[in-house]
């Protein structure tokens, strides 16, 4: 019978993490579950470490180095025998139910590397996309045409009939992989330290023919966690998700010298812009 390993990656918000463990501690579908402590600033790991017991294990890395370095690590930490991995933020509402079913369609069809729940974000059901191009990279860093090239890559809600649909690239808040697989493509890439990890994971997986489903009776809840607003202003999360983009571009769209340049371009007349707006909203601010 397969088993299911989980991995959670906390920073600096045990609240969360601990009400999600609570949920799901005794979930009949999850045989081990990993939460790494990426090195909280705060108490968050003498916290957690209450948890601990048979089915959960409470690590610590010795320095953040990102997200795919922690979640690299809790990967190492599950058992051999583990034979389906979920990576999940702790922000999230999950039945046991349909983690069973995720479990289910692995079990049922070989076809299937990687499988996704429809996500409830915002009001928004978010499910899978396409993998950015060159184009759609350099685009996306012009102001005001991010939520259009990202709206852009998004596939037709007529595409989503039946109960699987064969995507590129799903959410990285919550999803289903075969641990073999993802030991064959070297797990996380930890060249970035944030965002990025979904489109890198879809381009591992495209390269070695290996496929990624989203389940359309399968639905979970992503609460959307305040814990990366509060470890960075908006200033610094927006040079991470360029640093990362940066590398993506490199070595998963292997762009050329004009591409690069237009890519450099594009991204520091955005920082500038970004630069002047959070100017003058601290000024608003400091006026009232």
């Amino acid at each position: 019978m397969s088993k299911v390993g989980m991995v959670i990656l906390n920073y600096n918000d045990c609240e969360t993490t601990k009400e999600y463990l609570n949920t799901i501690k005794n979930y009949k579908s999850l045989n081990k579950i990993v939460v790494v402590d990426n090195n909280s600033t705060d108490n968050s790991f003498e916290e957690l470490k209450t948890f601990n017991s048979s089915k959960i294990e409470i690590i610590k890395t010795d320095e953040n180095k990102g997200y795919a370095y922690g979640n690299n690590i809790g990967i190492k930490a599950l058992d051999s025998d583990i034979d389906y991995i979920i990576i999940s933020n702790p922000d999230i509402t999950v039945s046991d139910k349909t983690i069973q079913r995720l479990k289910n369609d692995l079990d049922n069809n070989e076809e299937i590397t990687l499988v996704a729940p429809v996500i409830n974000q915002l009001g928004e059901k978010i499910k899978g996309w396409r993998l950015p191009l060159i184009k759609d990279e350099i685009l996306s860093n012009i102001n005001g045409y991010h939520k259009k090239i990202e709206k852009r890559l998004r596939y037709p809600e007529e595409k989503y009939t039946g109960n699987l649909t064969k995507v590129e690239v799903v959410s990285g808040c919550f999803f289903m992989i075969r641990k073999d697989v993802l030991d064959l493509i070297g797990g996380f890439d930890e060249g970035t330290f944030l965002y990025y990890e979904e489109n890198i994971i879809g381009q591992k997986l495209k390269i070695i023919n290996k496929k990624t489903f989203v389940d359309n009776e399968a639905e979970i809840t992503h609460n959307l966690s305040v814990s990366v607003d509060k470890s960075f202003n908006s200033i610094k999360k927006y040079k991470i998700l360029k640093n990362s983009q940066k590398y993506y571009f490199k070595y998963y769209l292997k762009s050329g010298v004009f591409a690069n340049i237009l890519r450099g371009g594009t991204y520091y007349i955005s920082l500038g812009i970004a630069y002047v707006i959070c100017f003058f909203k601290n000024l608003r601010r400091k006026k009232k």
